[in-house]
């Protein structure tokens, strides 16, 4: 296994994260995205544990707390020591009825926080991310209350996840002038399918040295190639029902046709080729990657031994590049008369 530094802190994380969305009473979208309970979450833990991984995601909104109360039992019960484990955890989405039990206020961080830690059974989460963006919170708002829990020793390290480059920019802006915290990650979508985050936020994440955490590197279960011609269509998964995130799925499908020779070539399997072409993207600080099931989560965790050749990843770049787009074709342009003049 691997590890990075968590952007520019002295902080190190597996580039395996193992993501706990799936834990869940079954109540959670009925069940669809996951419904594993307190022995199978443990045993998942504690296999991830094995093969190295330090670091371990939830979010509070996850079936409503069950998930970060099933996380903390899984640790406390493994008697893994704390100072082992790189526990992260989200706030933001909706937790009530309440006008205010949702969003990136001053007050529901507050509440969020305390009732993470009496899930958790924790004094402290190492990693507390905003989990979306907030359009009525001012941004100084929320780094304040972020930065305050750093002060008073109950988070370590802050980071957010979906946003936009203008507003991580902006928020790590206002905690360098008030000589706050800043934002150390941003967790985001990103596959071999998604590449959006290259346009804006790539160019933000490697000037500033903000970790990248990605989020669904497997586009919701498509890249797995279950789903495309040539794959199991009797096949069981969440992209059944939970048709997410948006995917051109045309597209989805060459790349799938690309990695089937790849996958045979390394012994490996489709899913795993898609991994490691995210892995092998220099700005990837961690992949979070969930599981189902135990032979599941023993192919994604193969992934750490799996390097793609300079070949394969310019074939997977080819298939998946981007549409150019203004500003950037016109700064690829312009940036060229920069180069200094040969000869």
């Amino acid at each position: 296994m691997k590890y990075n530094r968590l952007g520019r802190t002295g902080l190190y994380v597996s580039e395996i994260c193992f993501g706990t969305m799936t834990f869940s009473d079954g109540s959670w979208f009925g069940g669809v995205i996951g419904a594993q309970g307190q022995k199978e979450a443990t045993a998942l833990i504690e296999k991830s544990l094995a093969a190295g991984v330090n670091f371990i995601d939830t979010a509070d909104v996850y079936s409503s707390g069950v998930s970060e109360t099933i996380t903390g039992q899984a640790i406390r019960d493994l008697g893994v020591p704390r100072s082992e484990i790189v526990l992260a955890t989200k706030v933001f989405g909706r937790m009530g009825k309440g006008a205010n039990d949702a969003g990136a206020s001053r007050g529901h961080i507050m509440d969020g926080v305390a009732r993470s830690l009496d899930r958790l059974k924790m004094d402290h989460i190492d990693l507390y991310q905003i989990h979306g963006t907030d359009i009525i919170t001012p941004v100084e708002e929320t780094m304040g209350a972020l930065n305050d829990l750093v002060r008073q020793g109950m988070v370590r390290y802050i980071g957010v996840s979906n946003w936009t480059a203008w507003r991580l920019a902006k928020a790590n802006g206002i905690a360098d002038k008030h000589g706050w915290n800043r934002i150390e990650s941003l967790q985001a979508y990103y596959s071999v399918a998604g590449r959006d985050l290259e346009r804006e936020l790539v160019p933000l994440l490697q000037e500033e040295q903000i970790a990248c955490l990605v989020w669904s590197p497997l586009a919701g279960g498509y890249l797995s190639g279950k789903f495309s011609p040539g794959g199991d269509a009797e096949a069981e998964g969440r992209r059944k029902s939970f048709d997410f995130p948006p995917l051109d799925k045309a597209k989805a499908d060459a790349l799938v046709a690309a990695m089937r020779p790849m996958a045979k070539a390394h012994g490996s399997s489709v899913a795993r080729v898609a991994l490691a072409y995210v892995l092998a993207k220099p700005w990837v600080t961690s992949v979070i990657i969930g599981a189902r099931t135990m032979a599941h989560l023993d192919d994604n965790l193969e992934v750490a031994k799996l390097k793609l050749d300079a070949a394969e990843i310019a074939k997977l770049d080819e298939l998946s590049a981007l549409t150019p787009e203004y500003p950037g074709w016109m700064l690829e342009r312009q940036g060229a008369t920069r180069l200094p003049p040969q000869g």
